[in-house]
């Protein structure tokens, strides 16, 4: 108390704050964390809440599905029980037609035996020697049969049933490995970056001209980038070609790949892209060979990302139908996301992706027009759409506290939200503006790069600075 201590009067005890200021300041931190910690499993209660409310409704849709199958399966025993029987139909009428003849043919033969036998009979009671040997070349020219065909019956081959082998073909009930999501401790972002402060003018510091051609359509350049560790960018454009750029401009590498990169990231220091006419994944060596990762089968591969686990999540679509899918370094499926906890689908068109600090993972829907984030579990957290009409939501990416950065490719400019979705500001720079963003990538918290679609300019934004 500057009072108490600058004059000789004694109004109350004089003791040291310094102390208790901490104390203030460790008490005020450990609230906050413990409310940002209730603020991330308040939506896990909700979600555990809306499951156990459509919990039966979900079981019985499995086991509808269950059902559907075997009545498919029953139309087609059906229809192989007709055919069958149409066989032996098809068999009992030429067999018959067969016997009918035989018939025929066996009692005329017959009826002859007996009037040569019967006359042969006569004559040998009348002793006509005359008569006999006239006869008897008739009766020695009387050809018999040699042989008869035996007409058998068709018989059913019943062929074994295996279990094993027909639930092969059937179906099969897949338990989805559990795994436990990590909550991680958040720092508050003024604990992080308390020396710094949003520029109220972000200012561009350079641009790198990636020299991509323009496509005949729409003139597109410039779709997607990955920075590395030591501050370069791969760029990918309309060509079949990756560059390797340091912020000044220069051209460090170019790597010439099986189609145009518009999906890249980096992944252990490689960079990785989705082949959408191979539909594969690849990544390109240390000698600029094309190696594949993986294949992703019936489904088109789009935005990728690299997560701080390791593994890679990539953006899938197939017909009418979006997901995303966690795969090891390796190619193994860990986890697929695609619907929420009513069973309805998250994505209609799953187009670019990143990992938040936290572990959510952010989708840019390019159908939807919207950012949809889901926790590490795949349950639902939040969806951002901006100004509907004059925003078209393009890549998104993330900074070391959590913030998420999306790319407007009709409002050229930068959305802001923090890590529970909530909107903050937008970056819009001056002088040197910025037209219609594509990718967008972090070159650290207070720097990002956007790369123009139309232009092929990658621009650094500086939009923060020290506190003064």
């Amino acid at each position: 108390c500057i009072f108490c201590i600058s004059i000789r009067h004694k109004l109350h005890e004089i003791i040291e704050l310094s102390s208790n200021v901490e104390l203030f300041k460790r008490f005020s931190r450990e609230k906050d964390r413990l409310q940002s910690f209730k603020n991330e499993i308040e939506p896990v209660l909700n979600h555990t809440n809306k499951l156990l409310s459509s919990f039966s409704s979900i079981y019985q849709k499995r086991k509808d599905e269950v059902s559907a199958r075997g009545e498919e399966w029953h139309k087609q025993v059906e229809k192989t029980v007709k055919k069958l029987h149409q066989k032996l139909d098809d068999f009992k009428k030429e067999n018959r037609t067969a016997l009918q003849i035989q018939k025929t043919e066996l009692e005329d033969m017959i009826g002859k035996i007996n009037e040569i036998c019967k006359k042969a009979t006569k004559l040998q009671k009348a002793n006509d020697i005359k008569e006999m040997q006239a006869f008897w070349s008739i009766l020695k020219e009387k050809e018999t049969i040699q042989e008869i065909r035996p007409y058998t019956f068709p018989s059913f081959a019943e062929c074994q049933i295996d279990e094993n082998y027909l639930q092969t073909y059937f179906g099969y009930i897949e338990k989805i490995p559990e795994q436990n999501v990590v909550l991680t401790e958040r720092k508050l972002e003024y604990d992080v970056i308390t020396d710094k402060r949003i520029l109220q003018v972000p200012t561009v510091s350079c641009v790198i001209d990636s020299g991509f051609p323009p496509d005949e359509k729409y003139n597109a350049r410039l779709y997607d980038m990955a920075v590395t560790d030591d501050k370069k960018v791969w760029v990918g454009g309309h060509s079949r070609e990756l560059k390797l750029f340091d912020l000044q401009g220069h051209l460090h590498r170019t790597v010439t790949i099986t189609c145009t990169g518009i999906y890249i990231c980096l992944h252990n220091k490689q960079v990785v892209f989705s082949d959408n006419l191979k539909k594969a994944v690849k990544r390109v060596s240390d000698d600029d060979t094309v190696l594949t990762v993986f294949e992703t089968k019936a489904w088109n591969p789009f935005g990728i990302t690299s997560t701080a686990s390791g593994d890679l999540l990539v953006c899938l679509r197939k017909d009418d139908q979006s997901k995303v899918v966690r795969y090891s370094s390796t190619g193994t499926v860990l986890q697929e996301i695609q619907y929420d906890s009513q069973c309805q689908p998250l994505y209609q068109w799953a187009w670019n992706i990143a990992e938040n600090i936290n572990g959510d993972v952010i989708v840019t829907d390019f159908k939807r027009n919207a950012a949809i984030a889901v926790n590490q579990s795949g349950m639902f957290q939040y969806s951002y759409g901006g100004e509907k009409r004059a925003s078209e939501l393009s890549s998104v990416t993330t900074d070391s506290v959590g913030h998420v950065f999306i790319s407007d490719f009709r409002g050229d400019k930068i959305h802001i939200l923090d890590q529970y979705g909530k909107f903050l500001r937008y970056i819009i720079p001056q002088g040197e503006r910025i037209d219609h963003p594509r990718a967008i990538c972090m070159l650290d918290d207070d720097e990002l790069i956007v790369g123009e679609y139309l232009s092929g300019l990658s621009k650094t934004i500086k939009f923060m600075e020290e506190q003064k």
